[in-house]
């Protein structure tokens, strides 16, 4: 039995318990910090605590799974957020050569985000600064790089230099020199990579788009990877909180020796061609930059394929996908003509009867499921033979986890591995998805902030003075949902648990499942 160290991004459920319930469903042995050491939104963790904990854990793992942005700044916020040097950085990321000379046969997959430059004002998870300035400062960015790349016209010309007169000197330095900074680790990063500390190494892009400071940052990375000659070993991918998940498959993958064959079929034929919201390549692009990550390989039909990727894509790209909250009346007209779900509700159908096994990647809307069609999947009467979901916030995020749990079933499918506690854990992890990603992100979200917070005195950000009722509105609202929707056909009774908000806010929920059967 294999033993993997896992160091997460942050200390929400996407980072902390996605892998935890892979693992579970494996016979690895997954380490994790106790969570009271990670830190908590803005506040940094223990660095040290980290540091120390790691060292101890690494001793006779196999393998290691790591944020740099948590090794080195305290987790993905802290990253945006700090002041060190380049030199303070270096040292942190020091421990990873010292893991390596007292535990030599130590396989490090590693991450490390190129820091996000949202386009909205707001310093929710940003600098202070960014409710002032922040969509000018991505304007900036985005008109910089594309005057790199091509020629601004008159009025976009006119544009950078109001954005630019309109942006306080401090503010300006302060947002470049912590880019520098962070951009300093990722070339660092692929040194260590380059040298064999690090043995496979994640560059997620985190909401990003065809200009601007990411993109610009993607290009010189992709340069050095070169110049190193690590283009084997480095993956730079649209991403963030679903690369613990891809890299525990990739981990798994090389621990059993397997290599998972995928075939995808998309919803719509433009599909492929998308490019989504918060994101700078292709759908289909992306598709095989996720799949490659995590250890699997795509196949050219469904025959002799370990899973079939279903994918419920969007027929439009960009500023014209839609939200899962917005009205479907109100969905670009495409949504109706250049995507069928009828047809593709059949195919899942198909597939499944001629007995392939089916992960549903549904990322028609951002943020959620396309409860429209997740309507016609239940219907269908197929809902409970489908291996593998997900549909929360971005294309990348969902892509990884659902390849990831999809990986891991079919390597024990494959097998005729009948566990049943094993299936159990597989099977409440798939109904989590459906809760959360179907119940809470495209329906009971909406519902509670509109229609409850009001009349508890509450609203998105400011309910921790009535915490518990809001949970328990949450948990009451979800099991109607999962009663009306999931039950019927299930295999046995879905309990909800621990539910609560990680940041206090209403974007992201915590709940645990407990699947009973008879």
């Amino acid at each position: 039995m294999q033993t993997i160290v896992y160091v997460p991004l942050d200390e929400r459920p996407c980072n902390y318990r996605y892998p935890q319930y892979l693992a579970s469903m494996t016979d690895l042995t997954l380490r994790v910090p106790d969570i009271g050491m990670l830190g908590r939104k803005k506040t940094s963790a223990d660095t040290d605590a980290v540091r120390d904990w790691l060292l101890d854990a690494s001793k006779d793992a196999d393998a290691l799974i790591v944020s740099v942005d948590m090794l080195v700044h305290g987790g993905i916020v802290p990253s945006r957020l700090h002041h060190r040097s380049e030199a303070e950085c270096l040292d942190r990321l020091a421990v990873l050569k010292t893991l390596k000379e007292r535990n030599p046969k130590l396989r490090t997959y590693a991450f490390n985000l190129i820091t996000r430059v949202p386009a909205y004002s707001s310093s929710e998870e940003e600098p202070d600064y960014y409710a002032d300035y922040g969509n000018e400062l991505y304007t900036y960015g985005w008109l910089k790089d594309k005057a790199e790349q091509e020629t601004l016209d008159a009025e976009e010309a006119a544009k950078l230099e109001a954005v630019t007169a309109k942006i306080p000197a401090d503010v300006l330095d302060d947002f470049l020199t912590r880019r520098k900074t962070n951009a300093f680790v990722n070339a660092e990063t692929m040194k260590l990579t380059r040298d064999g500390v690090i043995d496979f190494l994640i560059i997620p892009l985190d909401d990003n788009s065809k200009y601007g400071f990411s993109p610009l940052e993607q290009r010189k990375l992709s340069l050095l990877a070169e110049e190193l000659d690590v283009n084997d070993r480095v993956m730079i991918y649209p991403g963030a909180d679903e690369i613990g998940c891809t890299l525990f498959a990739r981990a798994f993958c090389e621990a059993k020796g397997y290599v998972p064959k995928a075939f995808v079929r998309y919803s719509s034929v433009h599909g492929p061609f998308v490019v989504p919201k918060y994101e700078d390549r292709s759908l289909g692009e992306s598709i095989k930059y996720q799949l490659t990550a995590a250890g699997a390989v795509s196949h050219d039909n469904s025959c002799g394929t370990d899973f079939v990727l279903m994918t419920n894509s969007p027929p439009v790209g960009q500023k014209e996908m839609a939200e899962c909250s917005t009205p479907y009346g109100e969905r670009n007209r495409a949504y109706f003509s250049e995507t069928n779900t009828k047809e593709f509700v059949q195919a899942i159908r198909h597939y499944i009867r001629e007995g392939h096994m089916v992960a549903l990647a549904d990322v028609a809307v951002s943020n959620g499921s396309d409860h429209p069609f997740m309507k016609l999947v239940a219907r269908a009467g197929i809902l409970h033979d489908i291996a593998a979901y997900a549909a929360w916030n971005t294309s990348g995020n969902t892509l990884g986890t659902v390849i990831s749990h999809a990986i891991v079933e079919s390597y024990y499918r494959g097998r005729g591995d009948v566990s049943a506690e094993r299936l159990n854990r597989s099977r409440a992890y798939y109904y989590f998805r459906l809760i959360e990603d179907w119940g809470y992100q495209a329906i009971v979200r909406k519902d509670v902030i509109h229609n409850e917070l009001p009349k508890l005195g509450a609203s998105y950000y400011e309910l921790d003075h009535v915490r518990s009722e809001v949970y328990a509105v949450i948990r009451r609202k979800l099991e109607q949902f999962f009663e009306q929707y999931v039950q019927e056909g299930c295999p046995g009774r879905v309990r909800i648990e621990d539910v609560h908000l990680p940041w206090s806010r209403m974007f992201e929920v915590g709940f645990e499942t407990v699947l009973e059967t008879e």
